[in-house]
C-alpha cells in the first residue's frame, strides 16, 4: 500500500512539475509588452465598431469599415509604428469590447467608449479624442423633446446592452422605463415599432442614426457628458504613453482636425468644434 501511495505521489509530482513548466513557458498575453510585439510585428490590432455611421461603418460595397474612429486609429498606427505601420481592426459590439481587450484578441480599444470612474478601474485610458454628450433620438413630431418630457410621460428609453447610457437617463428620469437591445440596429427597430417613445446614447452617435433613418431627431441637447477614450489593458503603460504622444502630434500638426472636418463638418445641429475641443 505504501508503495502504491509513493508510486502516486511520484507521478502527481511529475504532473504538477509538467503544469508549472508549461505555465511558466506560455506567458500570458496580458503579461506581454504589446506595444513591443507591435513594433516587432509592425501591426496594431484595433477594437472597432462597425454599426455606427460617423465613428465606424461597415460598408458593404467593399467590405471595410469607414469613419472617423478608423482613420484615427491609422493616423495613431502610423505616428507609433513609422509609415510602414499597419493598422489591424476587429468588429466589436459594446458587450464584448471589454472582454476582447481583457482576453488579448485586441492591442486597444477605439469604440465610441465613454471614459468612467469605474471602467478606469478596468482599464488605461487615452487622452480624450472626442467630446460627446448624451442626448435622445426621437421620431420627428414627438412629444418627447427632453429628458424630463420621458419622465414625465412614465415613457421607454432605449439603449444597447454594455453601454451606461440607459442607466445614466434613469438616473436622470427614475419614473421611465428602460429596454436595452443587443446593437443600434435592433435599438431602431424598436423605436421604429413603437417600443420606446427614445433611443438614447452619445450624440455623435445618434446624429449617425439620424441621417440613416429620415424622419427620426436627436432632441433635448446634452445630458450627461460622455468623453471618449481610447481602451487599454491597464499594464499596458508602454503603449498608453505612446497613444497620448501620437494624440497630440496629431492635434498640433492639424491632422486631427482635418479627420474632424472631414466627418462632422456637414452633420446639422452637431457641434463638431465642441467635440474636438480638449
Amino acid at each position: 500500500m505504501r508503495r502504491l501511495v509513493r508510486i502516486l505521489a511520484g507521478i502527481l509530482g511529475v504532473l504538477g512539475l509538467s503544469i508549472g513548466l508549461s505555465a511558466c513557458g506560455n506567458p500570458s498575453l496580458a503579461a506581454q509588452d504589446v506595444l513591443q510585439s507591435d513594433r516587432k510585428h509592425q501591426t496594431m490590432t484595433w477594437g472597432v465598431r462597425a454599426d455606427i455611421r460617423l465613428f465606424g461603418l461597415l460598408d458593404t460595397k467593399d467590405n471595410q469599415i469607414k469613419g472617423f474612429e478608423i482613420d484615427l486609429a491609422k493616423a495613431i498606427t502610423k505616428q507609433i509604428l513609422g509609415p510602414n505601420g499597419r493598422a489591424r481592426f476587429v468588429q466589436v459590439t459594446s458587450a464584448t469590447r471589454m472582454p476582447m481587450l481583457e482576453n488579448g484578441d485586441v492591442d486597444a480599444i477605439m469604440a465610441t467608449v465613454t471614459k468612467t470612474p469605474e471602467r478606469a478601474k478596468m482599464v488605461a485610458f487615452s487622452s480624450t479624442y472626442f467630446n460627446a454628450g448624451q442626448s435622445l433620438l426621437v421620431k420627428k413630431g414627438s412629444s418627447i423633446k427632453n429628458i424630463r418630457d420621458l419622465n414625465a410621460q412614465h415613457g421607454t428609453i432605449l439603449g444597447v446592452v454594455g453601454a451606461n447610457s440607459v442607466e445614466k437617463a434613469l438616473a436622470i428620469a427614475p419614473h421611465a422605463k428602460g429596454l436595452q437591445l443587443t446593437d443600434y440596429a435592433q435599438a431602431m427597430t424598436a423605436l421604429k415599432s413603437g417600443q420606446g417613445q427614445a433611443l438614447t446614447t452619445d450624440n455623435g452617435i445618434l446624429y449617425g442614426l439620424s441621417l440613416q433613418n429620415p424622419g427620426y431627431v436627436v432632441t433635448g441637447g446634452t445630458f450627461v457628458a460622455e468623453p471618449y477614450g481610447i481602451a487599454m489593458a491597464k499594464n499596458q503603460q508602454p503603449l498608453k504613453r505612446a497613444v497620448d504622444r501620437a494624440l497630440v502630434t496629431l492635434r498640433r500638426d492639424g491632422e486631427y482636425q482635418r479627420l474632424i472636418n472631414k466627418w462632422f463638418h456637414t452633420v446639422k445641429g452637431f457641434d463638431y468644434e465642441e467635440a474636438a475641443r480638449q
